[in-house]
């Protein structure tokens, strides 16, 4: 491929400035997409994505959106909504066209900045608060959307030290898994207290049984055993945190209290009510829906007016519901639970990297606007694409090999599962 040299580095570029604030991030899309262009095999890279699973339903997210805008009203948010909406399409595909040596170099400026960030983040609670660089700030500290997309970041992390650690676990060597699982619970920390982020926890919650499921489907007393000590080390350890616990009660008695009638800004009572009327917005208009744009306006029109000031409904899928109907909610559904389903399939440690990336992609879009909102979206789903992509090396055992500097002999576990023959 011409000039291809000229793409890895701008890979790279996209995984080190995940946890940066969103303009660079996307200066770094754009940045990848041109290179792209400019770096020739274009068919080779168009071929690549005919072959992938998800393109079709890709392409069927596209055309209804299209669709939907020919036929439907328009708005004065239709631009950006119409912008985000293929963004989130594009994005998919950008990470699907990756070559392997590519999406290995994405990988390395992604873990390798994560690093960084985890010894700024010791550093600084460890030194004592000092005055850091603002495009740094949410990384150490609750600071709105951002913080929150870095935390699911940090969860995807953690994930892959859980299913590292687990790993060694299965071959016997369980000295090996302490670190991970060290940074496991670390990170789970980082999570739950500085960054405040409830949709990180519940991630992790919920996909460490998985992976451990997907690990051990197979040997029904391993499976019972490590589902049994991650609820003790994670739901135990995390869920004994007082200020974790506070926010799980203060969002329980929101519900209730939204329930009850009671409009305030409480963030899970908003959900409530946005999950309750976009729900009965897609009712309504259930096969075109409102228009592009349209869930804002009928936000205003059905929403308390105290919280009029949202534009999105912190669900990614009644999002799309709500301005294309069923089709479009299924159809992102599709892609998402697609991703799920194609890393579940490959039964060695590339396919749990990328399950727990992806099911992080889902479960935070369920919860949060994890694609819509680009200051999580245009980071979560690239990286979880990007995990994704390696595990769709069907004739490549090790899809991970290359990570590290060769010379780092001594990791080259983290490329092969010990525990399965090599697929």
């Amino acid at each position: 491929m011409q000039r291809s040299h000229i793409v890895r580095p701008a890979a790279m570029f996209w995984g080190l400035v995940v946890f940066m604030p969103v303009g660079v991030t996307y200066l770094s899309a754009i940045l990848l997409l041109l290179t792209m262009l400019v770096a020739g095999g274009l068919g080779e890279r168009y071929a690549r994505l005919r072959a992938n699973p998800l393109w079709w339903p890709v392409m069927a997210y596209f055309a209804w959106t299209l669709i939907v805008l020919a036929i439907g009203p328009h708005y004065p948010e239709t631009g950006s909504n119409l912008f985000h909406g293929i963004r989130i399409g594009l994005t998919m595909l950008i990470a699907m066209a990756l070559t392997r040596e590519e999406a290995i170099w994405a990988l390395r400026g992604f873990l390798l900045v994560a690093v960084l960030n985890i010894v700024l983040i010791v550093v600084f609670y460890a030194v004592g608060g000092f005055n850091i660089w603002s495009p740094l700030r949410a990384v150490v500290m609750e600071v709105g959307n951002k913080s929150i997309s870095n935390a699911l970041l940090f969860s995807v992390v953690a994930s892959t030290a859980a299913v590292w650690g687990i790993a060694q676990i299965a071959a016997h060597r369980p000295l090996r898994a302490i670190p991970a699982f060290v940074l496991l619970l670390g990170l789970g920390l980082v999570v739950a207290l500085p960054l405040t982020s409830r949709t990180s926890v519940l991630a992790l919650l919920l996909v460490i049984p998985v992976v451990c499921i997907h690990q051990w489907r197979s040997h029904l007393k391993m499976l019972v055993g490590a589902l049994v000590l991650g609820a003790v080390v994670m739901g135990a350890g995390l869920y004994q945190l007082p200020q974790l616990q506070h926010k799980v009660e203060v969002g329980v008695q929101e519900i209730e209290e939204a329930q009850a009638g009671a409009v305030f800004k409480g963030s899970w009572a908003i959900r409530y009510y946005m999950y309750r009327d976009t729900g009965l917005m897609i009712a309504d208009r259930p096969f075109t829906g409102w228009g592009i744009g349209g869930w804002t306006d009928q936000w205003h029109k059905r929403g308390p007016a105290l919280l009029a000031d949202s534009n999105m409904p912190h669900n990614d899928f009644l999002w799309v519901g709500a301005q294309g109907g069923l089709p479009a909610l299924l159809s992102l559904l599709l892609i998402m639970v697609a991703a799920v389903w194609q890393a579940w399939k490959r039964p060695d440690i590339a396919g749990r990297y990328a399950l727990a990336a992806t099911l992080i992609a889902l479960i935070a879009s369920s919860v949060n606007s994890a694609m819509r909102d680009a200051q999580i979206g245009l980071a979560l789903l690239f990286i979880s694409m990007v995990y994704l992509r390696l595990a769709q090396e069907k004739n490549d055992p090790a899809p991970w090999r290359g990570l590290l500097p060769s010379r780092l002999k001594s990791l080259e576990s983290l490329e092969k599962d010990p525990a399965r023959p090599a697929a």
